[in-house]
């Protein structure tokens, strides 16, 4: 994130407010948890929590706009990375699925391969060997 120039600041407090910004913006805070907020901001800069809300307004409120943005920048790469992790689960459930539909592909290709040589070898046959023949009664002996 770009850095919140000093322009011309005189003040100590003012310049170890805006260092102190600076570093929590990077995540390198040197005092404090490193949380983006006013009383972090205070202990970071090493100055009361009063210097930000009554002499120092602006830079609180430039402070929680800056905070709020990164915030919004956060949320917004947390929901594009949940996304991304559930397309890469569908995904593996959509290529194993593929899987199975080529093997059942396989299977049935050679089934029906198997029938048609089998149909072509009973359709070649000759033609008197496919007739049904009556066959001849034979008298049967009473005894």
């Amino acid at each position: 994130m770009n850095s919140i120039p000093f322009d011309n600041e005189q003040g100590p407090t003012r310049r170890a407010i805006i260092s102190a910004m600076n570093r929590l913006f990077a995540g390198t805070p040197q005092r404090s948890n490193g949380r983006l907020n006013v009383s972090q901001l205070a202990l970071e800069a090493n100055v009361k929590r009063w210097y930000l809300t009554h002499q120092h307004p602006v830079l609180r409120e430039l402070f929680q706009t800056k905070a709020a943005e990164l915030e919004t920048r956060r949320t917004s790469n947390a929901q594009s990375t949940d996304a991304f992790e559930e397309l890469k689960k569908k995904d593996q459930v959509l290529q194993a699925h593929c899987r199975t539909l080529e093997t059942r592909l396989q299977l049935y290709a050679t089934a029906l391969n198997l029938l048609s040589l089998e149909n072509a070898a009973l359709s070649g046959r000759d033609a008197d060997a496919a007739k049904v023949r009556a066959m001849s009664r034979q008298p049967q002996h009473m005894p």
